[in-house]
């Protein structure tokens, strides 16, 4: 009855097929997904808005490296792996980005500064559309500065992981998170 009271639990029958739990497992990882995208944006400082955020083109060294931290660059064009719904054949997405292969799991990386900047589009909807339509985005600051998830208008976008260069590292680059 704590399950919920719909259910009867008085009585439980053992199931006598020796295969079952394989055959559930099976069932299981039919359920599960092993593709992943993330949407990931290069917030410079000072910048509190999201046509500043999807307008930024150039990208500091230091979120250079932490891209080459998430992942290795691949070129899309002809790219065989899990795409995240970027154009591998006309290069409409952008001709670069970043993706991992991690224990049997594909992750592609939806980068701010890789997706196609289109010139008098304040809202950048090539950017968005892509990064506005992940669940998870990483949003990498090289300095101190506000994010508020309110910045970015999605109906998809839940959960939002800012990073932060931290200075002065001696045991090489450190992020806080």
């Amino acid at each position: 009855q704590l399950v919920c009271e719909d259910i009867n639990v008085d009585r439980f029958y053992p199931v006598l097929y020796p295969k079952a739990s394989r055959l559930i497992l099976a069932f299981d990882e039919h359920v599960l997904s092993n593709h992943f995208k993330f949407g990931v944006i290069y917030q410079k400082l000072g910048q509190t808005s999201e046509e500043e955020l999807f307008g930024t083109t150039e990208e500091s060294p230091a979120f250079a490296e932490f891209l080459d931290v998430l992942g290795q660059r691949v070129q899309l064009r002809d790219f065989k792996g899990f795409r995240g719904g970027l154009d591998v054949t006309h290069g409409q997405t952008g001709s670069e980005s970043v993706y991992c292969h991690f224990r049997d799991k594909e992750i592609m990386f939806h980068v701010s500064t890789k997706l196609p900047y289109t010139e008098g589009d304040a809202q950048q909807l090539q950017r968005k559309r892509h990064i506005g339509n992940d669940i998870v985005a990483i949003v990498f600051q090289d300095e101190n500065t506000p994010f508020v998830p309110d910045m970015i208008a999605s109906n998809f976008l839940h959960a939002f992981v800012v990073v932060q260069l931290e200075q002065g590292g001696t045991q090489g680059t450190l992020y806080k998170v």
